[in-house]
């Protein structure tokens, strides 16, 4: 089992030099020169732990200033380590969303080792731009991403930029950038 230390250098590491690095989200490198990322490192090894420690942080988020902390990364190195397992687990996280009236407050954005959007195969590009080190839940706030959205032309284009430049990187680039998935 990794540290926390090397669980933290990995996932810096990935949100650097892939997020950032490849601009796939034009709007995390200023939280993150801001240090205004939460890294959320869970030791949960159950679906009700973990939804009790998500439920904590959304709570600390909706009670801290924007300022402090923009967003959260829940980092789960100890469980949902099979993608199916993660995917069934994000039921409960709207669940848990919906119960506690959070809709339209806050989102959750997933990645995961072995991402994969529907429709694709395991080795299509695309699900590059969602695979971290570990299992992550990224809170964001609603009204931040509004906000950052706004003032970014073409925010729709995005995700079709992605999975250009995913399509673009070289196998030297890909040991590189993402060396969890060639250990």
């Amino acid at each position: 089992m990794p540290s926390n230390k090397q669980i933290l250098n990995e996932v810096n590491h990935w949100l650097d030099k892939v997020v950032i690095g490849l601009n796939l989200c034009p709007f995390a490198s200023r939280p993150y020169e801001q240090k205004q990322i939460r890294f959320a490192i869970s030791q949960c090894d159950t679906d009700a732990s973990l939804l009790e420690e998500l439920q904590n942080e959304l709570k600390l988020l909706a009670e801290t200033k924007a300022e402090k902390i923009e967003t959260t990364l829940l980092i789960v190195p100890n469980m949902l380590q099979d993608f199916y397992d993660y995917n069934d687990f994000l039921d409960y996280v709207d669940g848990l969303i919906a119960d506690n009236e959070w809709e339209g407050i806050f989102q959750v954005a997933t990645f995961h080792p072995d991402y994969q959007f529907g429709g694709t195969q395991p080795e299509d590009a695309e699900n590059l731009t969602n695979r971290a080190p570990y299992p992550i839940l990224h809170l964001l706030r609603e009204a931040s991403l509004e906000k950052a959205i706004e003032h970014y032309p073409n925010p729709e284009l995005i995700p079709e930029h992605n999975i250009e430049t995913m399509s673009h990187l070289t196998l030297e680039q890909k040991v590189s950038l993402f060396p969890h998935l060639f250990k």
